[in-house]
Protein backbone atom coordinates (compact mmCIF):
# COMPACT_ATOMS: atom_id res chain seq x y z
CA UNK A 1 0.00 0.00 0.00
CA UNK A 2 1.53 3.06 -1.04
CA UNK A 3 0.31 6.51 -0.46
CA UNK A 4 1.61 10.27 0.36
CA UNK A 5 -0.52 10.50 3.03
CA UNK A 6 -2.15 7.80 5.62
CA UNK A 7 -4.19 7.88 8.31
CA UNK A 8 -3.79 6.76 12.26
CA UNK A 9 -5.67 3.43 11.03
CA UNK A 10 -2.34 2.26 8.99
CA UNK A 11 -0.24 3.57 11.58
CA UNK A 12 -2.45 1.19 13.68
CA UNK A 13 -2.52 -1.86 10.92
CA UNK A 14 1.06 -1.60 10.78
CA UNK A 15 1.95 -2.18 14.16
CA UNK A 16 -0.53 -4.88 14.63
CA UNK A 17 0.79 -6.56 12.13
CA UNK A 18 4.28 -6.19 13.37
CA UNK A 19 3.15 -7.14 16.78
CA UNK A 20 1.92 -10.67 14.92
CA UNK A 21 5.44 -10.68 13.42
CA UNK A 22 6.78 -10.12 17.19
CA UNK A 23 4.82 -12.95 18.21
CA UNK A 24 6.01 -15.69 15.93
CA UNK A 25 9.64 -15.08 17.16
CA UNK A 26 9.30 -14.55 20.75
CA UNK A 27 10.96 -17.80 21.48
CA UNK A 28 13.32 -17.40 19.21
CA UNK A 29 14.45 -13.95 20.81
CA UNK A 30 13.78 -15.32 24.28
CA UNK A 31 16.62 -18.10 23.71
CA UNK A 32 19.10 -14.58 22.42
CA UNK A 33 20.78 -15.06 25.49
CA UNK A 34 24.49 -13.98 26.71
CA UNK A 35 24.24 -16.79 29.18
CA UNK A 36 22.96 -20.14 28.59
CA UNK A 37 20.31 -19.74 31.46
CA UNK A 38 16.21 -20.77 30.98
CA UNK A 39 15.28 -17.66 31.37
CA UNK A 40 15.35 -15.68 28.82
CA UNK A 41 12.54 -13.28 28.13
CA UNK A 42 13.34 -10.05 25.87
CA UNK A 43 10.71 -11.62 23.59
CA UNK A 44 7.98 -12.11 25.96
CA UNK A 45 8.61 -8.25 27.67
CA UNK A 46 8.51 -6.98 24.11
CA UNK A 47 5.42 -8.89 23.29
CA UNK A 48 3.16 -8.03 25.84
CA UNK A 49 4.57 -4.47 25.67
CA UNK A 50 3.51 -4.48 22.18
CA UNK A 51 0.18 -5.94 23.04
CA UNK A 52 -0.46 -3.69 25.63
CA UNK A 53 0.25 -0.73 23.00
CA UNK A 54 -2.36 -2.51 20.80
CA UNK A 55 -4.96 -2.56 23.39
CA UNK A 56 -5.22 1.09 23.54
CA UNK A 57 -4.95 1.67 20.16
CA UNK A 58 -7.92 -0.58 19.40
CA UNK A 59 -9.56 1.61 22.56
CA UNK A 60 -9.70 4.86 20.81
CA UNK A 61 -12.14 6.14 17.86
CA UNK A 62 -9.87 8.58 16.27
CA UNK A 63 -8.36 8.14 13.13
CA UNK A 64 -5.89 10.65 13.45
CA UNK A 65 -2.23 9.39 13.54
CA UNK A 66 -1.72 11.85 17.08
CA UNK A 67 -4.43 10.10 18.65
CA UNK A 68 -3.30 6.66 17.94
CA UNK A 69 0.30 7.27 18.50
CA UNK A 70 -0.90 8.88 22.25
CA UNK A 71 -2.96 5.80 22.17
CA UNK A 72 0.17 3.10 21.83
CA UNK A 73 2.36 5.26 24.17
CA UNK A 74 0.49 5.05 26.97
CA UNK A 75 -0.50 1.37 26.45
CA UNK A 76 3.46 0.84 26.33
CA UNK A 77 3.97 2.31 29.27
CA UNK A 78 1.79 0.20 31.29
CA UNK A 79 2.40 -2.55 29.76
CA UNK A 80 6.05 -2.27 29.94
CA UNK A 81 8.07 -5.09 31.16
CA UNK A 82 11.55 -5.90 31.54
CA UNK A 83 14.21 -3.12 30.15
CA UNK A 84 13.35 -4.16 26.40
CA UNK A 85 9.70 -3.52 27.56
CA UNK A 86 10.81 -0.02 28.88
CA UNK A 87 12.97 1.20 26.49
CA UNK A 88 10.31 -0.10 24.09
CA UNK A 89 7.45 2.34 25.86
CA UNK A 90 10.09 5.12 25.01
CA UNK A 91 10.41 4.28 21.55
CA UNK A 92 6.75 5.01 21.78
CA UNK A 93 6.61 8.00 23.65
CA UNK A 94 9.23 9.38 21.27
CA UNK A 95 7.59 8.47 18.52
CA UNK A 96 3.69 9.72 19.42
CA UNK A 97 5.61 13.73 20.68
CA UNK A 98 6.70 13.47 16.76
CA UNK A 99 3.54 12.79 15.57
CA UNK A 100 2.21 15.15 17.78
CA UNK A 101 -0.67 17.15 16.06
CA UNK A 102 -0.49 15.08 12.11
CA UNK A 103 -3.40 13.68 11.19
CA UNK A 104 -2.22 12.06 8.37
CA UNK A 105 0.97 10.76 7.92
CA UNK A 106 3.77 10.12 5.13
CA UNK A 107 7.49 9.03 4.89
CA UNK A 108 8.98 12.19 5.78
CA UNK A 109 6.74 12.62 8.90
CA UNK A 110 7.42 8.96 10.11
CA UNK A 111 11.34 9.11 9.51
CA UNK A 112 10.99 12.35 11.65
CA UNK A 113 9.20 10.68 14.21
CA UNK A 114 11.68 7.46 14.38
CA UNK A 115 14.71 10.07 15.01
CA UNK A 116 12.30 11.98 17.86
CA UNK A 117 11.70 8.35 19.07
CA UNK A 118 15.56 7.62 19.30
CA UNK A 119 16.39 10.41 20.79
CA UNK A 120 13.96 9.96 23.52
CA UNK A 121 14.52 6.36 24.33
CA UNK A 122 18.60 7.36 24.62
CA UNK A 123 17.24 10.25 27.11
CA UNK A 124 15.34 7.53 29.13
CA UNK A 125 18.43 5.54 29.96
CA UNK A 126 20.87 6.73 32.61
CA UNK A 127 23.77 5.00 31.08
CA UNK A 128 23.13 3.96 27.60
CA UNK A 129 24.45 1.61 26.38
CA UNK A 130 25.85 0.58 22.31
CA UNK A 131 25.39 -2.63 20.51
CA UNK A 132 21.82 -2.43 22.18
CA UNK A 133 18.31 -2.32 20.89
CA UNK A 134 19.13 2.24 21.24
CA UNK A 135 21.97 1.13 18.78
CA UNK A 136 19.55 -0.40 16.30
CA UNK A 137 16.74 2.09 17.01
CA UNK A 138 19.58 4.98 16.06
CA UNK A 139 20.96 3.55 13.03
CA UNK A 140 17.18 2.66 11.83
CA UNK A 141 16.20 6.21 12.08
CA UNK A 142 19.03 7.65 10.28
CA UNK A 143 18.35 5.32 7.35
CA UNK A 144 14.78 6.47 7.28
CA UNK A 145 15.85 9.97 7.06
CA UNK A 146 18.64 9.79 4.88
CA UNK A 147 15.17 7.73 2.16
CA UNK A 148 13.10 10.29 3.07
CA UNK A 149 15.19 13.04 1.34
CA UNK A 150 14.72 11.02 -1.90
CA UNK A 151 11.43 9.35 -1.53
CA UNK A 152 8.77 10.33 0.76
CA UNK A 153 6.34 7.39 0.60
CA UNK A 154 6.25 4.97 3.83
CA UNK A 155 7.35 1.66 1.82
CA UNK A 156 10.28 3.05 0.84
CA UNK A 157 11.04 5.29 4.33
CA UNK A 158 10.16 2.07 6.63
CA UNK A 159 12.38 -0.58 4.02
CA UNK A 160 15.50 1.52 4.84
CA UNK A 161 14.57 1.36 8.51
CA UNK A 162 14.16 -2.13 8.59
CA UNK A 163 17.38 -2.98 6.62
CA UNK A 164 19.34 -0.64 8.25
CA UNK A 165 18.13 -2.34 11.94
CA UNK A 166 18.78 -5.53 10.46
CA UNK A 167 22.66 -4.85 9.35
CA UNK A 168 22.53 -3.15 12.88
CA UNK A 169 21.38 -6.24 14.78
CA UNK A 170 24.24 -8.06 13.07
CA UNK A 171 26.96 -5.65 14.23
CA UNK A 172 26.29 -5.52 17.25
CA UNK A 173 28.69 -8.16 18.60
CA UNK A 174 31.17 -6.15 16.83
CA UNK A 175 29.59 -3.20 19.58
CA UNK A 176 29.55 -5.12 22.91
CA UNK A 177 32.32 -7.41 24.09
CA UNK A 178 30.30 -9.34 26.15
CA UNK A 179 27.28 -10.63 22.91
CA UNK A 180 30.71 -11.07 21.11
CA UNK A 181 31.89 -13.63 23.50
CA UNK A 182 28.56 -15.41 23.81
CA UNK A 183 28.62 -15.63 19.94
CA UNK A 184 24.89 -13.98 20.01
CA UNK A 185 23.31 -10.52 18.75
CA UNK A 186 21.30 -8.42 20.76
CA UNK A 187 17.89 -9.75 21.80
CA UNK A 188 16.40 -6.36 22.01
CA UNK A 189 17.58 -5.09 19.02
CA UNK A 190 16.38 -8.68 17.07
CA UNK A 191 13.16 -7.73 18.75
CA UNK A 192 13.08 -3.97 16.81
CA UNK A 193 14.28 -5.24 13.80
CA UNK A 194 11.26 -7.89 13.88
CA UNK A 195 8.44 -5.16 14.72
CA UNK A 196 9.65 -2.77 12.21
CA UNK A 197 9.94 -5.38 9.35
CA UNK A 198 6.10 -6.64 9.87
CA UNK A 199 5.08 -3.24 9.30
CA UNK A 200 7.05 -3.11 6.35
CA UNK A 201 5.16 -6.44 5.26
CA UNK A 202 1.17 -4.73 6.05
CA UNK A 203 2.71 -1.60 3.90
CA UNK A 204 3.65 -3.85 1.23
CA UNK A 205 0.20 -5.56 1.39
CA UNK A 206 1.38 -8.90 2.63
CA UNK A 207 -0.18 -8.63 6.39
CA UNK A 208 -1.89 -12.13 5.82
CA UNK A 209 1.52 -13.79 4.73
CA UNK A 210 2.65 -13.45 7.89
CA UNK A 211 0.44 -16.30 9.10
CA UNK A 212 2.37 -18.67 6.81
CA UNK A 213 5.68 -16.81 6.92
CA UNK A 214 8.56 -16.72 10.03
CA UNK A 215 10.82 -13.89 11.00
CA UNK A 216 14.28 -13.72 10.11
CA UNK A 217 16.68 -14.26 13.17
CA UNK A 218 20.15 -12.46 12.91
CA UNK A 219 23.21 -14.39 12.83
CA UNK A 220 26.21 -13.44 15.06
CA UNK A 221 29.26 -14.09 13.09
CA UNK A 222 30.59 -16.49 15.56
CA UNK A 223 30.17 -20.00 14.84
CA UNK A 224 28.11 -20.67 17.89
CA UNK A 225 25.28 -18.22 17.15
CA UNK A 226 23.02 -19.85 14.77
CA UNK A 227 22.11 -22.67 17.69
CA UNK A 228 22.61 -19.71 20.32
CA UNK A 229 19.47 -17.92 18.52
CA UNK A 230 17.47 -20.14 16.56
CA UNK A 231 16.73 -22.62 19.22
CA UNK A 232 13.32 -22.48 20.69
CA UNK A 233 12.68 -21.94 24.58
CA UNK A 234 9.58 -21.55 26.86
CA UNK A 235 7.74 -18.96 26.20
CA UNK A 236 6.19 -18.11 28.98
CA UNK A 237 3.11 -16.26 30.47
CA UNK A 238 3.10 -14.57 32.70
CA UNK A 239 -0.62 -14.27 32.65
CA UNK A 240 -4.07 -15.40 30.96
CA UNK A 241 -5.88 -18.34 31.77
CA UNK A 242 -5.36 -20.60 34.49
CA UNK A 243 -7.10 -23.84 33.10
CA UNK A 244 -7.74 -26.79 35.32
CA UNK A 245 -10.14 -29.77 34.69
CA UNK A 246 -10.05 -34.02 34.91
CA UNK A 247 -9.62 -35.73 32.36
CA UNK A 248 -12.04 -39.42 32.38
CA UNK A 249 -10.97 -41.88 29.08
CA UNK A 250 -9.48 -44.97 27.84
CA UNK A 251 -5.80 -45.74 27.26
CA UNK A 252 -4.69 -42.40 27.88
CA UNK A 253 -1.14 -42.33 27.22
CA UNK A 254 0.27 -39.58 29.83
CA UNK A 255 3.20 -38.71 28.23
CA UNK A 256 1.78 -37.92 24.76
CA UNK A 257 -0.92 -35.41 26.78
CA UNK A 258 1.85 -33.82 28.52
CA UNK A 259 4.39 -33.62 25.33
CA UNK A 260 1.13 -32.05 23.23
CA UNK A 261 -0.07 -29.82 26.00
CA UNK A 262 3.68 -28.06 26.58
CA UNK A 263 3.26 -26.70 22.95
CA UNK A 264 0.20 -24.55 24.22
CA UNK A 265 0.99 -23.11 28.01
CA UNK A 266 2.75 -22.79 30.49
CA UNK A 267 3.14 -24.10 34.19
CA UNK A 268 1.58 -27.73 33.40
CA UNK A 269 0.78 -30.20 35.68
CA UNK A 270 -0.28 -33.44 34.41
CA UNK A 271 -1.47 -36.52 36.89
CA UNK A 272 -2.88 -39.71 36.69
CA UNK A 273 -3.67 -42.88 35.05
CA UNK A 274 -4.58 -44.03 31.94
CA UNK A 275 -8.20 -43.68 32.81
CA UNK A 276 -8.30 -40.53 34.13
CA UNK A 277 -5.89 -37.17 34.15
CA UNK A 278 -5.78 -34.20 36.19
CA UNK A 279 -4.10 -31.23 34.26
CA UNK A 280 -3.68 -27.73 35.29
CA UNK A 281 -1.95 -25.06 32.69
CA UNK A 282 -1.41 -21.59 32.18
CA UNK A 283 -2.37 -20.23 28.38
CA UNK A 284 -3.60 -17.29 26.76
CA UNK A 285 -5.80 -19.51 24.50
CA UNK A 286 -8.00 -21.83 26.81
CA UNK A 287 -10.29 -23.14 23.74
CA UNK A 288 -7.45 -24.83 22.53
CA UNK A 289 -6.25 -27.08 25.52
CA UNK A 290 -10.20 -27.72 26.00
CA UNK A 291 -10.88 -28.50 22.57
CA UNK A 292 -7.59 -31.03 22.40
CA UNK A 293 -8.39 -32.39 25.92
CA UNK A 294 -12.57 -33.63 24.49
CA UNK A 295 -11.22 -35.33 21.32
CA UNK A 296 -9.33 -37.47 24.38
CA UNK A 297 -12.64 -38.44 26.29
CA UNK A 298 -14.98 -36.62 28.65
CA UNK A 299 -13.97 -33.49 31.09
CA UNK A 300 -15.00 -33.01 34.37
CA UNK A 301 -14.28 -30.07 37.38
CA UNK A 302 -13.78 -27.98 34.52
CA UNK A 303 -12.80 -24.72 35.88
CA UNK A 304 -11.13 -21.75 33.78
CA UNK A 305 -10.28 -18.30 35.41
CA UNK A 306 -8.60 -15.12 34.35
CA UNK A 307 -5.17 -14.84 35.25
CA UNK A 308 -5.38 -10.75 35.46
CA UNK A 309 -8.91 -10.93 37.69
CA UNK A 310 -6.82 -13.22 39.85
CA UNK A 311 -3.84 -10.85 40.17
CA UNK A 312 -5.97 -8.10 41.36
CA UNK A 313 -7.53 -9.99 43.75
CA UNK A 314 -4.24 -11.10 45.34
CA UNK A 315 -3.67 -7.51 45.57
CA UNK A 316 -6.54 -6.60 47.27
CA UNK A 317 -5.95 -9.63 49.55
CA UNK A 318 -2.35 -8.18 50.65
CA UNK A 319 -4.23 -4.68 50.82
CA UNK A 320 -6.83 -5.47 53.05
CA UNK A 321 -4.69 -7.96 55.23
CA UNK A 322 -1.99 -5.34 55.93
CA UNK A 323 -2.25 -2.24 59.01
CA UNK A 324 -1.49 1.21 57.25
CA UNK A 325 1.84 2.22 58.12
CA UNK A 326 3.91 5.49 57.54
CA UNK A 327 5.59 3.40 55.28
CA UNK A 328 5.14 0.47 52.89
CA UNK A 329 7.28 -2.10 51.05
CA UNK A 330 6.23 -3.66 47.77
CA UNK A 331 8.50 -6.16 46.71
CA UNK A 332 8.65 -8.88 43.83
CA UNK A 333 9.72 -11.99 44.23
CA UNK A 334 8.64 -15.79 42.70
CA UNK A 335 8.68 -19.04 44.50
CA UNK A 336 5.99 -19.97 47.52
CA UNK A 337 9.22 -20.15 50.09
CA UNK A 338 10.63 -16.92 48.89
CA UNK A 339 6.58 -15.23 49.69
CA UNK A 340 6.79 -16.66 53.21
CA UNK A 341 10.16 -14.88 53.33
CA UNK A 342 9.12 -11.58 52.78
CA UNK A 343 5.91 -12.36 54.53
CA UNK A 344 7.92 -12.57 57.61
CA UNK A 345 10.19 -9.98 57.08
CA UNK A 346 6.65 -7.74 56.93
CA UNK A 347 6.24 -6.91 53.29
CA UNK A 348 2.87 -5.06 52.66
CA UNK A 349 2.54 -6.44 49.05
CA UNK A 350 4.53 -9.13 47.28
CA UNK A 351 4.41 -8.88 43.31
CA UNK A 352 4.56 -12.17 41.48
CA UNK A 353 7.66 -12.09 39.12
CA UNK A 354 10.98 -12.35 38.58
CA UNK A 355 12.97 -14.81 35.91
CA UNK A 356 10.70 -15.02 32.73
CA UNK A 357 7.89 -13.26 34.56
CA UNK A 358 8.00 -9.83 34.74
CA UNK A 359 5.63 -7.39 36.08
CA UNK A 360 4.34 -4.97 33.94
CA UNK A 361 4.61 -1.08 35.14
CA UNK A 362 0.51 -1.13 35.25
CA UNK A 363 0.96 -4.40 37.68
CA UNK A 364 3.58 -2.82 40.02
CA UNK A 365 1.62 0.88 39.88
CA UNK A 366 -1.33 -1.10 41.41
CA UNK A 367 0.67 -2.40 44.07
CA UNK A 368 2.03 0.75 44.85
CA UNK A 369 -1.34 2.56 44.50
CA UNK A 370 -3.19 -0.57 46.72
CA UNK A 371 0.01 -0.21 49.38
CA UNK A 372 -1.85 1.56 52.88
CA UNK A 373 0.92 4.38 53.12
CA UNK A 374 1.36 7.85 50.67
CA UNK A 375 5.48 6.54 51.30
CA UNK A 376 6.10 3.45 49.36
CA UNK A 377 9.58 1.46 48.95
CA UNK A 378 9.36 -1.32 45.81
CA UNK A 379 11.93 -3.66 45.64
CA UNK A 380 12.85 -5.31 41.77
CA UNK A 381 14.87 -7.89 43.23
CA UNK A 382 15.69 -8.51 39.53
CA UNK A 383 18.23 -6.64 37.17
CA UNK A 384 15.45 -6.88 34.25
CA UNK A 385 12.49 -5.16 36.65
CA UNK A 386 14.66 -2.28 37.64
CA UNK A 387 14.16 0.06 34.55
CA UNK A 388 10.49 -1.24 34.90
CA UNK A 389 10.15 -0.41 38.85
CA UNK A 390 11.43 3.25 38.19
CA UNK A 391 8.64 4.08 35.65
CA UNK A 392 6.18 4.25 38.71
CA UNK A 393 7.57 7.45 40.18
CA UNK A 394 6.03 9.63 37.58
CA UNK A 395 2.73 7.98 37.03
CA UNK A 396 1.93 7.67 40.86
CA UNK A 397 1.01 11.31 43.84
CA UNK A 398 2.66 8.77 46.43
CA UNK A 399 6.35 9.08 47.16
CA UNK A 400 8.05 5.55 45.93
CA UNK A 401 11.99 5.09 45.89
CA UNK A 402 13.21 2.23 43.94
CA UNK A 403 15.93 0.53 46.03
CA UNK A 404 17.69 -1.22 42.88
CA UNK A 405 17.92 -4.49 44.36
CA UNK A 406 19.12 -6.64 41.58
CA UNK A 407 18.47 -10.61 42.93
CA UNK A 408 16.09 -11.72 45.89
CA UNK A 409 19.11 -12.25 48.49
CA UNK A 410 19.90 -8.44 47.53
CA UNK A 411 16.06 -7.64 48.83
CA UNK A 412 16.09 -9.76 51.89
CA UNK A 413 19.09 -7.78 52.93
CA UNK A 414 17.88 -4.31 51.98
CA UNK A 415 14.49 -5.80 54.05
CA UNK A 416 16.66 -6.89 57.25
CA UNK A 417 17.88 -3.15 57.03
CA UNK A 418 14.56 -1.18 56.79
CA UNK A 419 13.66 0.48 60.00
CA UNK A 420 10.53 2.32 60.93
CA UNK A 421 12.39 4.70 62.91
CA UNK A 422 13.94 6.54 59.92
CA UNK A 423 12.24 8.41 57.27
CA UNK A 424 11.57 7.20 53.60
CA UNK A 425 14.73 9.11 52.61
CA UNK A 426 16.59 7.69 55.19
CA UNK A 427 15.81 4.16 54.67
CA UNK A 428 16.19 4.45 51.36
CA UNK A 429 20.23 5.17 51.79
CA UNK A 430 20.46 2.23 54.12
CA UNK A 431 18.90 -0.44 51.84
CA UNK A 432 20.80 0.87 48.79
CA UNK A 433 23.88 0.13 51.18
CA UNK A 434 22.72 -3.44 52.00
CA UNK A 435 22.41 -4.64 48.98
CA UNK A 436 25.81 -3.86 47.97
CA UNK A 437 27.10 -5.97 50.80
CA UNK A 438 25.28 -8.85 49.19
CA UNK A 439 26.89 -11.61 46.84
CA UNK A 440 24.70 -13.58 44.96
CA UNK A 441 25.15 -17.51 43.32
CA UNK A 442 22.34 -18.33 41.11
CA UNK A 443 22.42 -22.25 40.19
CA UNK A 444 21.00 -23.30 37.17
CA UNK A 445 21.60 -25.47 33.83
CA UNK A 446 22.71 -24.50 30.99
CA UNK A 447 20.21 -24.43 27.57
CA UNK A 448 22.12 -24.88 25.09
CA UNK A 449 26.22 -24.74 24.75
CA UNK A 450 28.30 -21.68 24.60
CA UNK A 451 32.05 -20.55 25.15
CA UNK A 452 32.41 -17.84 27.65
CA UNK A 453 35.60 -16.07 28.05
CA UNK A 454 37.87 -19.53 29.54
CA UNK A 455 34.83 -21.87 29.86
CA UNK A 456 32.95 -24.15 27.56
CA UNK A 457 29.59 -25.02 28.61
CA UNK A 458 27.59 -27.50 26.95
CA UNK A 459 23.57 -28.07 26.84
CA UNK A 460 22.43 -29.61 30.19
CA UNK A 461 25.32 -28.93 32.62
CA UNK A 462 25.45 -27.06 35.75
CA UNK A 463 26.57 -23.18 35.97
CA UNK A 464 26.64 -20.52 38.23
CA UNK A 465 26.38 -16.85 37.46
CA UNK A 466 27.81 -14.46 40.00
CA UNK A 467 25.49 -11.28 40.95
CA UNK A 468 23.25 -12.19 38.09
CA UNK A 469 26.36 -10.54 36.03
CA UNK A 470 29.27 -13.45 35.39
CA UNK A 471 29.19 -16.17 34.38
CA UNK A 472 31.37 -18.34 36.61
CA UNK A 473 31.51 -22.07 36.90
CA UNK A 474 30.04 -25.31 34.88
CA UNK A 475 30.17 -29.01 34.93
CA UNK A 476 28.58 -32.28 35.02
CA UNK A 477 28.50 -32.24 38.63
CA UNK A 478 26.47 -29.86 40.47
CA UNK A 479 28.56 -29.89 44.01
CA UNK A 480 31.61 -29.22 41.91
CA UNK A 481 29.86 -26.28 39.91
CA UNK A 482 28.53 -24.73 43.57
CA UNK A 483 32.04 -24.84 45.13
CA UNK A 484 34.05 -23.66 42.01
CA UNK A 485 31.66 -20.48 42.74
CA UNK A 486 32.16 -19.98 45.96
CA UNK A 487 35.71 -19.89 45.62
CA UNK A 488 35.06 -17.12 42.69
CA UNK A 489 33.13 -15.61 44.98
CA UNK A 490 36.04 -15.56 48.16
CA UNK A 491 34.04 -17.08 50.24
CA UNK A 492 36.79 -17.15 52.55
CA UNK A 493 36.41 -13.09 52.83
CA UNK A 494 32.56 -14.16 54.04
CA UNK A 495 30.48 -14.32 57.19
CA UNK A 496 27.31 -15.53 56.15
CA UNK A 497 25.78 -17.98 53.60
CA UNK A 498 22.13 -18.64 52.82
CA UNK A 499 21.22 -21.30 50.54
CA UNK A 500 18.00 -20.92 49.07
CA UNK A 501 16.72 -24.28 47.65
CA UNK A 502 14.43 -24.31 44.68
CA UNK A 503 10.99 -26.14 43.68
CA UNK A 504 12.02 -29.76 43.01
CA UNK A 505 15.14 -29.77 45.26
CA UNK A 506 15.03 -31.81 48.65
CA UNK A 507 15.64 -30.43 51.63
CA UNK A 508 18.33 -33.52 52.56
CA UNK A 509 20.41 -32.49 49.50
CA UNK A 510 20.72 -28.92 50.47
CA UNK A 511 21.78 -29.46 53.98
CA UNK A 512 24.64 -31.59 52.75
CA UNK A 513 25.85 -28.91 50.59
CA UNK A 514 25.29 -26.53 53.41
CA UNK A 515 27.39 -28.53 55.76
CA UNK A 516 30.33 -29.31 53.28
CA UNK A 517 30.13 -25.16 53.10
CA UNK A 518 30.55 -24.97 57.03
CA UNK A 519 33.38 -27.35 57.12
CA UNK A 520 35.23 -25.91 54.01
CA UNK A 521 34.65 -22.33 55.24
CA UNK A 522 33.68 -22.50 59.10
CA UNK A 523 31.17 -19.82 58.61
CA UNK A 524 27.28 -19.62 59.31
CA UNK A 525 24.90 -21.37 56.65
CA UNK A 526 21.55 -20.77 57.02
CA UNK A 527 18.98 -23.56 54.63
CA UNK A 528 15.68 -21.48 53.57
CA UNK A 529 13.22 -23.23 50.91
CA UNK A 530 12.70 -20.45 48.62
CA UNK A 531 10.67 -22.83 45.85
CA UNK A 532 11.83 -20.82 43.03
CA UNK A 533 11.60 -21.84 39.49
CA UNK A 534 14.44 -22.60 37.13
CA UNK A 535 17.19 -22.30 39.32
CA UNK A 536 18.27 -25.51 41.61
CA UNK A 537 19.65 -22.86 44.54
CA UNK A 538 20.79 -19.57 44.78
CA UNK A 539 23.00 -18.55 47.64
CA UNK A 540 23.57 -15.46 49.16
CA UNK A 541 27.20 -14.32 50.68
CA UNK A 542 27.87 -11.55 53.22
Amino acid sequence: MEAELVDGQILKGMFASGTAWLEKSASDINAINVFPVPDGDTGTNMLLTMKSAMEEANRTSDSDVSSVAKSMAYGSLMGARGNSGVILSQFWRGLAKGLEGRTYLNGKDLAKALAEASQTAYEGIAKPVEGTILTVLKDASRAAETASENDDTLVSVMEAAAKSAEESVARTPSLLPVLKEAGVVDAGGQGLYVLLDGALHFLKGEAEKIEYWKPYIVAAESALAPKATQMATKLETPYGYCTNFVLEGQDLNLSKITRDLKKKGQSLIVTGTDSLIRVHIHSFEPGEVIQYATKLGKLHQIDINNMDDQYAEFIKMQRERMPTGDIAIVTVASGDGFFEVFNSLGSTIIVPGGQTMNPSVRELLQAVESAPSDKVILLPNNKNIILTASQVQSLTSKEVKVVPARTIPQGIAAFLAFSYDVNLEENAQVMEEAITQVKTIEITKAVRKTQFYDLTIKKGQFIAVLNDGDLIAGGDKLSDVIFEALRKAETETMEIAAIYYGAGVEISEAEEIAQEIRSRYQIEVEVVYGGQPHYDYIISLE
